[in-house]
């Protein structure tokens, strides 16, 4: 996970962003996202990816406020939503369900910015 002193605004142009909101740490489809992540750990890295938690009002992997978090990229407080945002901050890939590392490396690696990275 990406240090604790940063915020996702300060990520841009360096890191993409996985970002997953829960209402709780006991969401089972948060621990089958951390899962995927946790066996697609080097492929994440490879691809510059820092992983940010929103659980509950707590928020792991970046200092942001959880509320901030959900106004910015419209993330509701019940249910699982996640969020791949580029390196310029937009967002890419949405869902209510975990991403498959296949489908995260295939979106990743298509993004003009990855294929800049390549070169």
């Amino acid at each position: 996970m990406t240090a604790p002193s940063t915020t996702i605004s300060t990520m841009k142009w360096e890191k993409r962003v996985l970002l997953v909101s829960v209402p709780n740490a006991n969401d089972p489809l948060l621990n089958d996202q951390r899962r995927i992540i946790a066996r697609w750990r080097s492929g994440a890295e490879e691809r510059d990816l820092a992983i940010v938690e929103i659980v509950g009002d707590k928020v792991i992997g970046a200092i942001d406020p959880a509320a901030s978090l959900r106004r910015r990229y419209v993330l509701p407080r019940a249910g699982f939503t996640i969020v791949l945002i580029r390196k310029d901050g937009s967002a890419k890939l949405r869902g209510t369900r975990p991403i498959s590392a296949a489908m995260l490396r295939t979106t990743i690696d298509a993004m003009r910015m990855r294929l800049s990275d390549r070169r």
